[in-house]
Order: structure tokens, then C-alpha cells, then sequence
């Protein structure tokens, strides 16, 4: 249906992904009078990230105020930290509320993307072999799209139900199983206290412990939310004091990595009141300084792994039998469901993908050293091709919906350049996305996530080609306007 009338008349803008980014995206283009765009997703609704992980106690570690867009507040969130059925449900809010439904095709999946220098055109091919032809590409796929397995011997010699934690078996019924979790990062600690309770026995294998602190979880009440809705001014204060509030985390991550100190604090309080037994407390404590891997906000975590039939093994796993697991000390665990809480593939960008750009240049190769960007958002080589979140827009301590926000405004005045000069493509060029990259690892090397660990924020090399090294608001600065000085601009 669509080959044909696209070969006609090329789309100004093909979206890939139907996440946070590419309905915050679509939404602007619409208000910025750009509305021939279409959205590809690969799987068969909206949500992205939201969509996947929708197993047991999934939730939002930033306020839903502030975890929200801008321009479509809720004043019916039910909690500060959202779950993710609401969080899901708001992003298809968003999506019929705002027209893009029409404009949205669902599995859609991507196998290649290809410049046509001469026309200035992105040539997309699907998995099932339908073809799309556009002025700019976006890439909205995210960081947190493809689970990762760990790389164990003898995984598919395992007899009984295993499922990765982003891809849940809500058909499996862990009642009175003996349950085995291998990984304990953002998602584990998440449904590990809900899976508990129900379990025979569950064994947690955990290499390496994580920072837990509180999590200042509250209800909002009818009232509130009935105030919310009269006073929009409210919510505005409610998500600026949130932001401003993660914002000053940010000393501590970036500038202070020594204002840690008091954080670890409150760690140790958070540990000792949710955990009694001594041994578990011994493993539960971090090897590493605080800050530099991901950290973690939960209020039952800690009393869960607490629990006697919890058992916390922190012996290096040799190989998976048949049976269950065998660490490397020989000992043989008996198990009936595994689970892996082993996070994504998050430093393999755009990954599956083949995506061609000037002269043939596959992405792969450009960064076969690690994935970046300019501003996190061009790629020099890839005209017209922009990412969102993409290499080194992740954080550590604030809302990446503000950060998507600031994208989509760097896009759509790139977008708007374009049309208003006539240009076929603009690309940018290889000595400025060279020096802004350097500038970043330069920053980073003076922050917390460069203390010595290795996190999914960086390469199996060591280049953090993940997180954001500064302050959001310096972030929404640099990409208020594009300097076309920057961009080689062809007409």
C-alpha cells in the first residue's frame, strides 16, 4: 500500500520507534508544521521500554512530574514513582490525544537504512521487504531496547522455564518454584521483592552488590490529584522542585564525586534497617565507589533478600546443567525457573541494524571503537540522520525526558533549516563531532562513573560512550540552536 505513493513523494521524516522519543518527537514535528512523517515500531503497540518491561513491580526511579513531557502533564498519576502500566498507558495517551496513531505502523521492523548522496534521500528496508524513502531518518530506538544473556556455559542445556526479566512469562506460575534470578541491577531489585512471597525458595546470584537506597515513594490521594487538575501551576512547582532537587545529585556525580561520602551514609542506614542477617549485610555492600554503576531506589529490596527463603549466592557461576546452576566452588543448585535480571545491550547503539551512510560507510564500522555523536545527536558520515538518546545523553541523576525535550528541539530546527535553505543534506562535520567527543571523555574522566568499575555505561574498552557529563540545563543549552558552521551543507 505504502511502496507505491512513497515512491512518489519522499516523507520528510521516517521515525524508527514508537517510544518516549519517537511519539515526543512526533507530536513537535506536528506543532512545528512538519506532518509528512511516519513512525516505524518493530513490535505490535507503543511504548517502547515501557512496553517490554512489564514484569512484577515495574516502576519509573524518577518522578512521574517530571518523568512526563512538558507540554502534556497527568494530574492523575497514582503515585511519585509510577508503575509501569500507568507510564505505558500514558505514553498511548499521548499518542491518540495528539493524532499520531494514524501515522504510526506497528510491526515495522527495520533490516537497512541507506544515503542516497545524489538525491539526498534515506532509502529503509523492512525485515518483510517493504521499502521507504525520506528526507531525515530518526532514530528513536533508545538504549534500553535488546536484553542482554550473559555468556554462560551450558544456557541451553537447562530443562525448565527460563525468560529474560525484560521479556516476562506471565503465563509461568512461580508459585512454590525454586526460583533462581542471576543479576541484580535495576530490574532485579524490582521484582525480586515481589516474587519472593510467593516462591519455595529463590537464589539470587549476584556478581557484583548494588547502591539501594530509600525510595520517598508516596499516594496521591483523590484530593491531590483533583487539585492538580484545578491548578496546573501546581504540577509545574511539583516537577521544577523534582528537578531541581535530581539537578543537585548532579554536584555529587560530576563536580564533587567526594559529596558521595554522605550518600554512602544513608546507604549503610538503608542496609542495616532492611537486612539482619549479618552475612547477607557483608554481601550486600558494594565493592566500588558509590555512584559509579547505576544506583538503585527500593524500600523492599533489601527485606526481601532478607527473607529465609531467600538464599544470596555471590560464588561465580560455572555453568548452567540441566538441572539448575553449578558455581565454580562445584556446588550444584537445584532450579525449576530461571530468570535473568542481566539489564541490555545498551552500549550497542542502533544495533541490529545496517544503516549506510555517504560513500557506503557502515555505522557498525565508524564505531566499531564505540558509539558517538555530535551533541549525541549527528553522526558525521550519516547526513541527515539524527539519534535520539543516543551516545552519551544517558544520566545518572535526572529525567531523560528532559533531555529527549532538548533533542527535540535540536531536530526539528535542524529539520526546519533544511527546509528553509533548500538543502539536500547537511552532515556534520568529522573535526567538530571529533572534538566534541573529546571534550566529553575528557569530562568524564573526572567523574564518579569513571572511578574504576565497569558498568553498562561503558565499552568492553573502557570508552563511557553512555552518559551525559554534565548538567542537564548546560545540555539544553548547547542544543537550543544548530550551528550550521558546524554541518557541511550541500545543496
Amino acid at each position: 500500500m505504502h511502496n507505491k505513493q512513497q515512491q512518489d513523494a519522499p516523507l520528510s521524516v521516517l521515525i524508527v520507534g514508537a517510544g518516549f522519543g519517537g511519539i515526543g518527537l512526533g507530536i513537535r514535528l506536528d506543532k512545528a508544521g512538519i506532518s509528512d512523517f511516519l513512525i516505524l515500531e518493530k513490535a505490535d503497540d507503543v511504548g517502547g521500554t515501557w512496553r517490554d518491561n512489564s514484569y512484577p513491580g515495574a516502576a519509573c526511579d524518577v518522578p512521574s512530574h517530571l518523568y512526563s513531557f512538558s507540554f502534556e502533564p497527568r494530574a492523575e498519576w497514582s503515585t511519585r514513582y509510577s508503575q509501569q502500566p500507568e507510564i505505558h498507558d500514558y505514553i498511548r495517551h499521548c499518542a491518540k490525544k495528539y493524532h499520531l496513531t494514524p501515522r504510526i505502523q506497528l510491526n515495522t521492523e527495520i533490516s537497512r537504512a541507506e544515503f542516497d548522496e545524489p538525491t539526498g534521500l534515506w532509502q529503509v528496508t523492512t525485515t518483510d521487504g517493504r521499502e521507504y524513502c525520506a528526507r531525515s531518518l530518526v532514530m528513536a530506538c533508545g538504549q534500553l531496547n535488546r536484553p542482554i544473556y550473559p555468556s554462560i556455559q551450558g544456557l541451553d542445556s537447562f530443562a525448565g522455564e527460563s525468560f529474560h526479566s525484560a521479556r516476562w512469562r506471565h503465563d509461568i506460575d512461580l508459585q512454590g518454584k525454586n526460583v533462581a534470578v542471576i543479576g541484580t541491577g535495576a530490574s532485579a531489585i524490582q521484582f525480586v521483592p515481589q516474587i519472593a512471597p510467593k516462591v519455595q525458595k529463590l537464589m539470587l546470584f549476584q556478581r557484583s552488590a548494588a547502591y539501594v537506597i530509600a525510595k520517598e515513594d508516596k499516594q496521591y490521594g483523590a484530593r491531590e490529584q483533583a487539585l492538580l487538575r484545578r491548578f496546573p501551576l501546581l504540577q509545574k512547582l511539583s516537577r521544577g522542585g523534582h528537578y531541581v532537587a535530581h539537578e543537585m545529585r548532579a554536584l555529587a556525580f560530576i563536580s564533587f564525586p567526594s559529596l558521595m561520602k554522605a550518600m554512602e551514609g544513608q546507604f549503610r542506614k538503608h542496609l542495616e534497617k532492611g537486612v539482619t542477617d549479618p552475612k547477607k549485610r557483608a554481601q550486600l555492600v558494594p565493592d566500588y565507589p558509590m555512584g559509579c554503576k547505576r544506583m538503585l531506589i527500593s524500600n523492599d529490596f533489601f527485606p526481601a533478600v532478607d527473607r529465609e527463603n531467600v538464599e544470596l549466592i555471590t560464588t561465580g557461576i560455572e555453568t548452567i546443567t540441566s538441572e539448575g546452576v553449578k558455581t565454580i566452588d562445584g556446588e550444584e543448585h537445584q532450579v525449576d525457573v530461571l530468570i535473568f535480571g542481566t539489564g541490555f545491550a545498551a552500549t550497542d547503539f542502533l544495533a541490529p541494524m545496517t544503516i549506510k551512510g555517504r560513500d557506503g560507510l557502515d555505522l557498525n564500522d565508524a564505531w566499531r571503537s564505540g558509539a558517538e555523536a555530535y551533541k549525541g545527536i549527528s553522526v558525521s558520515g550519516f547526513p541527515n540522520l539524527f539519534v535520539l538518546y543516543g551516545p552519551n545523553t544517558n544520566l545518572g541523576h535526572n529525567s531523560i525526558i528532559y533531555m529527549l525535550e532538548s533533542q527535540f528541539n535540536y531536530v526539528v530546527s535542524c529539520l526546519q533549516t533544511l527546509a528553509k535553505r533548500g538543502l539536500r543534506y547537511i552532515d556534520v562535520k568529522p573535526d567538530v563531532q571529533s572534538a566534541f567527543n573529546a571534550r566529553i571523555q575528557d569530562a568524564i574522566s573526572t567523574t564518579i562513573w569513571s572511578r574504576g568499575c565497569n558498568s553498562w555505561y561503558q565499552t568492553a574498552e573502557g570508552k563511557q560512550t553512555n552518559n551525559w557529563p554534565g548538567y542537564t540545563f548546560s545540555y539544553r543549552r548547547l542544543t537550543r540552536t544548530p550551528e550550521l558552521a558546524d554541518y557541511d551543507c550541500a545543496r
